[in-house]
């Protein structure tokens, strides 16, 4: 099936590994990369504008593709880009066969549980998907960043520019 089948959240939401055996692992490697332990100024969100499911092979290619961009301005070090959504949802299919002389192999309805062909997060209006944390001169290409990290989800966003306030030392420490 195609991806935007499984765009909408309906029904309830299917988590339990305990019950799925051979569900597919989670295509995301890593949800936290750059420079982790480095306070930064600047803080960027993309942000869902619309209730989805977003598939994990979508998470992936938006992360790296932001992670691209962040990495060609500053190397390693210069950033931090942190994955906010873990694919939880577990997507099943029943497969239908559609060719003539299909009827011994397709079973129609009976049995229709479908089996696990992949997996997704369920994104709520107003979430965080991706935060991007840079300098005070890296806003714009934090903004591409977002951009393009946007391009690659199945809804639209919008990206939010948040000043972090540094912890401040007092004098007499």
């Amino acid at each position: 099936m195609k991806g935007r089948n499984y765009r909408s959240p309906s029904g309830q939401a299917f988590t339990r590994m305990k019950y799925i055996h051979g569900s597919p692992a989670p295509k995301v490697s890593k949800f936290n990369m750059g420079d982790l332990s480095t306070p930064f100024p600047r803080k960027i969100h993309l942000v869902a504008k619309e209730h989805v499911q977003i598939r994990h092979n979508a998470l992936e290619s938006a992360r790296v593709s932001a992670n691209k961009v962040l990495t060609d301005r500053w190397g390693e070090t210069g950033y931090r880009l942190q994955l906010c959504v873990y694919p939880h949802i577990i997507l099943r299919e029943n497969k239908m066969i559609a060719t003539a002389g299909a009827d011994r192999l397709q079973e129609g309805m009976r049995r229709a549980f479908g089996k696990p062909t992949g997996r997704a997060a369920r994104v709520e209006n107003g979430q965080s998907i991706l935060i991007v944390y840079v300098p005070e001169d890296g806003l714009e290409t934090a903004k591409k960043a977002c951009e393009v990290a946007g391009t690659k989800l199945p809804m639209k966003t919008r990206i939010l520019v948040e000043e972090q306030v540094a912890p401040q030392i007092p004098a007499g420490a």
